[in-house]
């Protein structure tokens, strides 16, 4: 007579601690992200602070978009623009519509990208945020009727170009130490 088992192998209930750290480690992104323009909007009396917001935001949208997509949702970056939006002098919903096209055409993206060298990821990076400031500075044109100063616009750019490698070495730091705690 074969032996056999009467119930199959359960796994073990999950405690309170495990389930807090799932959480935590699904909302850091967004969190994270959120806090991030939190303290770039305290008065710090930093030279063009106003364009680090937007640089900040580009950065960990697309980097969050690119490699942990589920954590990055589409909502998510609605709100992170409506935040964004409301911290900033800007038209409301002028953030949550770039940041939306910009998040989208990053997951578009995301499949070919994901494998590639870093200096094409921030090679194309450069390309998607210098786009999205473009965009966001003739919305605001359009809106306002008039036409803009294009410095800021440039520094704002060039924040983001600057900035992304700096943020995703710690970033991706970050998304190596949730994808190893997460194994656990």
């Amino acid at each position: 007579m074969a032996m056999r088992f009467l119930s199959p192998r359960l796994a073990p209930r999950p405690d309170p601690w495990r389930q807090l750290d799932a959480v935590a480690r699904a909302a850091f992104p967004g969190a994270g992200t959120a806090l991030g323009l939190l303290v770039l909007a305290v008065p710090l009396g930093l030279p063009e602070q106003a364009a680090l917001a937007p640089a900040f935001l580009f950065a960990s949208v697309y980097f969050w978009s690119l490699f942990r997509p589920a954590a990055m949702t589409l909502p998510l970056v609605f709100a992170l623009g409506l935040f964004a939006d409301l911290l900033g002098s800007g038209p409301l919903g002028l953030d949550v519509l770039v940041l939306l096209l910009f998040a989208a055409v990053t997951r578009r993206w995301r499949r070919g990208l994901a494998r590639q060298s870093f200096l094409l990821v921030w090679l194309v990076f450069a390309a998607f945020a210098a786009g999205a400031t473009a965009l966001s500075y003739a919305l605001t044109a359009l809106l306002d009727l008039t036409a803009l100063p294009l410095a800021p616009a440039l520094v704002e750019a060039g924040f983001a170009i600057g900035f992304y490698p700096l943020l995703a070495v710690l970033l991706t730091r970050v998304h190596r130490g949730l994808a190893a705690s997460a194994a656990v």
